[in-house]
């Protein structure tokens, strides 16, 4: 299998198993891939999902360029388009994503990183968007998440570029939230997921809703969504567990509902 998972306690750690070709995407492993993503957002005991590679060399080097080369404008589209959709079912998950990048992260799989709400890089880890070397732009997102993360002048520089970013680099510019030994990494993302995973879910599943929209160019829109969702949440059980425990000094035992 190209794409393996693997639950535990509320979290689901979703491993890109190719490292025999540093895990770059074929149409196989994408599709499987999209497959896995989609059937995660249905799993309700699911709270926190966590992205990385096999291997100790790469999260995933992009694309696999062997596949990609003789497509046509047709083929390339339709490859691209089902790129988009994969980052596409990343980025729209109501659980929150962290990338837990162990190593390359080029092209596709640098954007494959950008769709998710959280970046932990090992120490060995890079990150690039190499596209225009090979005679191609980015074309999984990356001309349009990385702007986000790091700025536009910063981003056009990367792009344009196409060089590789170390990770103390990364972590400098924000690429990247925090950088572990590559020995901790998986350790660290996990211990993460699990501290979101403790909170409620149906109000992380909000937060995440509303902070998507800081990017949709309307501040006014994304601020009235936000006080919608707020007041919504006191309608939820989550919300009336949460604040007893709070003022009964216990932990809470949140159910999503």
């Amino acid at each position: 299998m190209a794409v393996d998972v693997e639950q535990s306690g509320g979290v689901a750690t979703v491993t890109l198993n190719r490292p025999q070709a540093l895990n770059a995407f074929n149409t196989v492993q994408l599709q499987r891939l999209l497959g896995t993503v989609r059937a995660l957002r249905e799993e309700r005991d699911v709270r926190c999902v966590i992205l990385t590679g096999a291997g100790d060399k790469a999260f995933a080097a992009g694309a696999d360029i062997k596949e990609m080369a003789e497509k046509s404008e047709a083929q390339a589209l339709e490859f691209g388009r089902l790129g988009h959709a994969v980052t596409a079912a990343v980025e729209g998950l109501p659980q929150p994503t962290i990338a837990a990048v162990n190593g390359y992260a080029f092209g596709g799989g640098c954007e494959l990183a950008l769709a998710c709400d959280i970046r932990l890089a090992s120490d060995r880890a890079q990150f690039s968007q190499p596209e225009v070397g090979l005679g191609i732009p980015p074309g999984w997102g990356g001309t349009q998440r990385l702007p986000r993360l790091v700025g536009a002048g910063r981003a056009a520089e990367l792009i344009f570029s196409g060089r590789r970013v170390a990770a103390d680099e990364a972590m400098r510019i924000g690429l990247v939230n925090a950088v572990y030994p590559a020995d901790a990494l998986l350790a660290e993302a996990t211990a993460m997921a699990q501290r979101i995973a403790a909170n409620s879910p149906r109000a992380v599943a909000a937060a995440k809703r509303a902070l998507s929209l800081a990017f949709a160019g309307n501040p006014a829109a994304g601020l009235a969504t936000e006080a919608i969702l707020f007041a919504e949440s006191f309608g939820t059980e989550d919300q009336r567990e949460g604040m007893r425990a709070f003022l009964e000094k216990r932990p809470a035992a949140f159910t999503g509902v």
